[in-house]
């Protein structure tokens, strides 16, 4: 009885699991986990965690040393995204490992890092895996003389008023940010061998990553537009990455303090902060960028049940509905760069699609006169979107012994010269052998 006992309560645990794991089909009401380095951030930025809770999302909070961490539990995860605002932390406790957070990421998962000056080396090899290299240097901050904010009173200004933003309404929604963001933190360089990192936030051409309290002695090894505040990933399983340099920009002070550029007379009641960080997390969790494809169908000209096999030459058609994830519904996608390739080695037949603007995708094209094993293949990929990868198998035969023409009207001029040379031959013989 004991041993049922245990048997039903663990079922019901892996339902739990179950019901609030990632789904396509409605990919928000999703579990968090926020590792922290200490509860006060908590409430230091509270604003920020109150917004993903507005929208739906259960927060867990733990410390990032918690000897009882674990990401999964009986082979499933418990948890669709991970927020890790402990930039310090030198181990992670429990079963939370770098490995194991790669391994979440690789699961299709959603991660959120934040480092600043004090960033650990764990820290800055979580950001290295994603394709990410913070500042060798532990002391360098981001230093901006011309792009700072007037309120930043040490002088060494370090606290910068970005606004050099990617131009992406998917990724930062379709609002202009007006207000420039307060940063004060590390920077960071990609890896030009990983084309999945996106700059999101870069700092100016006039600033440079150095320790400002001392003298510089040699060229920055970061500097300009190459500097990145912010970075997202979009992983090839989709799997979305965020990985900021200062965990400072997510605070209430960030969110609500006024904010002045150097050079700029215009002040303004409280940064951008606020709309960036909430924005791009609607991108990270997948509330918006989003796709999925559905009745993907193919057949004859004429007809509506797929066949199992098509004939060179035969007309056919070919549709898919493509949906996008509005935060809460399924909303049309329309675009008009989306193409099909009917493909066997190397595309034979390549069309752009047409659209109805409610969400279906069509096309009509003759079957190359080639035979073999073709695929129709979707491969689309566009910024801050989700990948769609589509792939149908059918077969092409040739025309059978019965299906070809008893006469080609393209031989008929030889059919015309076969017999007229037997007609001319005839008339030569009657006349050889009757002249006199």
């Amino acid at each position: 009885m004991a041993s049922q006992l245990v048997f039903f309560v663990t079922l019901l645990a892996l339902s739990a699991v179950s019901c609030d794991s990632f789904s396509t089909d409605n990919p928000t009401d999703r579990r968090v986990l926020v590792l922290l380095d200490d509860f006060a951030i908590k409430s230091s930025h509270s604003l920020y965690f109150k917004s993903l809770q507005s929208r739906g999302f259960q927060l867990d909070f733990k410390l990032a040393d918690d000897p009882k961490l674990a990401l999964q539990r009986y082979g499933e995860y418990l948890y669709d995204g991970l927020v890790i605002f402990a930039p310090t932390i030198e181990r992670f406790g429990g079963s939370v490992d770098l490995a194991s957070i790669l391994e979440f990421v690789d699961s299709g998962h959603d991660l959120i890092l934040a480092g600043d000056a004090a960033a650990s080396d764990l820290i800055r090899e979580i950001a290295t895996e994603c394709g990410v290299d913070f500042d060798e240097d532990a002391s360098a901050l981001v230093i901006d003389h011309t792009s700072y904010a007037v309120s930043d009173f040490e002088g060494d200004h370090t606290l910068i008023a970005a606004d050099d933003l990617i131009e992406s309404g998917v990724i930062l929604g379709k609002d202009k940010i007006k207000a420039p963001i307060l940063f004060q933190g590390i920077g960071h360089s990609l890896n030009p061998a990983n084309n999945l990192v996106l700059k999101v936030l870069s700092a100016s051409p006039s600033a440079y990553s150095a320790n400002p309290a001392a003298k510089l002695s040699s060229p920055p090894t970061l500097y300009g537009s190459s500097i990145s505040l912010v970075s997202v990933v979009q992983a090839r399983n989709n799997a979305r990455i965020l990985i900021s340099g200062s965990l400072s920009m997510f605070s209430n002070r960030y969110f609500r303090s006024s904010v002045q550029k150097a050079g700029s007379a215009t002040k303004h009641e409280k940064p951008g902060n606020e709309q960036f960080l909430s924005e791009i997390s609607k991108w990270i969790f997948h509330e918006r960028g989003h796709l999925k494809a559905v009745n993907v169908k193919h057949h004859k000209v004429g007809e509506h049940n797929e066949p199992a096999i098509y004939r060179i030459t035969d007309d056919l058609e070919y549709s898919v509905e493509i949906y996008e994830w509005s935060g809460s519904s399924w909303e049309p996608y329309v675009a008009d760069d989306v193409q099909v390739q009917f493909y066997m080695m190397s595309p034979y037949v390549l069309k752009t699609l047409t659209t109805d603007n409610k969400g279906l995708y069509f096309t009509s094209f003759k079957v190359p006169d080639v035979y073999g094993v073709f695929q129709f293949k979707v491969e689309y990929q566009r910024l801050g979107y989700t990948s769609l990868t589509l792939s149908k198998q059918i077969p092409v035969r040739p025309f059978r012994h019965n299906e070809y023409e008893r006469f080609i009207p393209a031989a008929y001029p030889y059919y015309g010269a076969a017999f007229s040379m037997m007609a001319g031959f005839f008339i030569f013989s009657v006349v050889h052998l009757y002249h006199k």
